[in-house]
């Protein structure tokens, strides 16, 4: 299969968005996606942009991408975390989500990162599998923390009284 890596533009949020819809299906939480093309063109192509993206077209077709910001690490300095990185199921095997990983990995590179992170479900084997073909370490001592926009607003609640 042929296909082209490059940085996604504007005009590619709404494909970008399905394959948001597309990873969120495959984690069993199709309900979960509340972000909106717009959001994407807004956060992504503002005038601060919260991230980068690229893509991997097949036929001018988006078919796989990888999502990606800044952070930085107290221990470490400079830092990047993928947050998805998202092949279409009829893509997947053909090379394209090894091409996408190898941009984001390049890309930290030529920034200079000292880390690039992210996390994986447990249950999915063979991402699990292909991140550590690919040398990395899976945390299993460390938990993901979040606390979502109810908790936020309970939080300030309760802080507040």
């Amino acid at each position: 299969m042929e296909y082209r890596i490059r940085l996604a533009e504007e005009k590619d949020m709404s494909q970008v968005l399905e394959l948001i819809q597309e990873l969120a299906d495959f984690e069993k939480e199709p309900e979960a996606v509340e972000v909106s093309v717009e959001d994407l063109v807004n956060d992504g192509f503002g005038e601060n942009p919260l991230f980068k993206c690229f893509v991997g077209e097949v036929n001018n077709k988006i078919e796989g991408m990888a999502l990606f910001y800044n952070r930085y690490s107290t221990w470490k300095g400079k830092t990047i975390h993928l947050e998805d990185l998202v092949v279409r199921k009829s893509s997947r095997g053909t090379g394209l989500g090894s091409a996408l990983f190898a941009e984001v990995i390049k890309y930290g590179h030529n920034l200079g990162v000292k880390r690039i992170e992210w996390v994986v479900l447990d249950w999915n084997t063979p991402a699990v599998k292909f991140y550590e073909k690919n040398g990395a370490n899976i945390l299993r001592d460390w938990d993901t923390v979040q606390l979502d926009e109810q908790g936020i607003k309970n939080f300030i609640a309760n802080t507040n009284s």
